[in-house]
């Protein structure tokens, strides 16, 4: 009795044995587990730790609770400024429902991924080139709320959604580069210009202030010739004060007074030197008629008188012309002296 006995005891207890391995299941801290007895969804979701099932009536599922990571396929679309270009993203997701997880969809990484590349898609087909490349964030969490509002269902919440890279065509990046080089271009000369303009007005002051203090012209074309012979130059530039040439300028406007005077008095004598040699030319052709009118009184006095009187006649004559030369020639001298005066002022 007793052997019979200590074998029913050792039957039993193998068989509870067989019976605790069998039902005997671990949920890990990161999962939950899914029972479901013949077929039907069973309480609620198992906790983290040692659980038992009824081995050959329930089935138990786990389903991991941790952030996944799945990339999206890279898709390729046309922007709404018609440039085609490739964009693959990055989603970030996690199931909070594990029963909605395991009984409302079939494989919810699959239908996770297969939204994703179609809202995608529509996210290309919606957005502009500038908007894919400068203003990604509220792309991504327009992207993020096309995914999670179907997601909800499914048990799985969209953590957040990134979109890795843009690819353009190449004619496409060399007209984007030619456009950043024009842009860059065109701030470079007006930093330029607004820099012109701010040392012209600096140089303006700078004028005003050495205009009032002539010496610091002086003192600034010293440092300019310091900084210039420093360098070791074999040729060295002296720029010409513009004080030196105000004061050559003022120091040549007496002269040319002078001068002016000089030319105004010698322009006065050359004018009374043309005044006298048409007196004396005036004085000469008197002259010549007076010696014409001798002559021809003469010829008239020597026909008219009588052959004793012709000597007499002849003799008055030549006295009369040779007064009247000797006048005329001392005419002339004073004439030529007057020029010869006008000449030497």
């Amino acid at each position: 009795m007793v052997e019979e006995l200590v074998g029913v005891v050792a039957a039993v207890g193998a068989g509870a044995l067989v019976y605790t391995a069998a039902a005997a299941r671990v949920v890990k801290q990161y999962e939950r587990g899914v029972v479901f007895r013949l077929g039907r969804l069973h309480g609620e979701v198992r906790r983290p730790g040692f659980t038992l099932v009824i081995p050959a009536v329930d089935r138990m599922r786990k389903v991991n609770l941790q952030i996944v990571t799945m990339p999206v396929p890279a898709q390729e679309g046309i922007t709404r400024d018609n440039v085609t270009v490739r964009v693959d993203a990055v989603v970030y997701f996690k199931v909070v429902d594990p029963s909605a997880a395991v009984v409302n969809v079939e494989d919810y990484r699959f239908a996770v991924s297969q939204m994703a590349q179609t809202s995608l898609r529509s996210i290309i087909g919606k957005s502009e080139l500038d908007d894919l490349l400068s203003n990604r964030e509220k792309l991504n969490q327009g992207l993020e709320l096309m995914i999670d509002s179907p997601a909800v269902e499914w048990g799985v919440t969209i953590d957040r959604v990134e979109i890795k890279d843009v690819s353009l065509p190449d004619t496409m990046k060399r007209s984007m580069a030619r456009q950043a080089e024009a842009d860059r271009e065109r701030r470079a000369r007006l930093i330029n210009a607004d820099a012109e303009y701010q040392a012209s007005k600096k140089l303006a002051q700078a004028a005003h202030q050495m205009a009032d203090t002539p010496s610091a012209l002086q003192l600034r074309l010293l440092q300019t010739v310091m900084a210039v012979a420093a360098e070791k130059n074999s040729t060295l530039v002296l720029p010409i004060p513009v004080e030196l040439l105000r004061f050559l300028e003022r120091g040549a406007q007496p002269g040319a007074e002078s001068a002016g005077q000089s030319r105004s008095a010698a322009g006065t004598a050359e004018e009374s030197a043309g005044q006298s040699r048409s007196a004396a030319g005036t004085a000469e052709e008197s002259a010549g008629q007076s010696r014409s009118a001798a002559g021809t009184a003469e010829e008239e006095a020597v026909d008219r008188a009588q052959p004793t009187d012709r000597a007499e006649i002849e003799e008055r004559g030549a006295d009369l012309t040779e007064q009247r030369a000797v006048d005329l020639t001392e005419q002339a001298g004073e004439a030529m002296e007057r020029l010869r005066r006008a000449v030497e002022q």
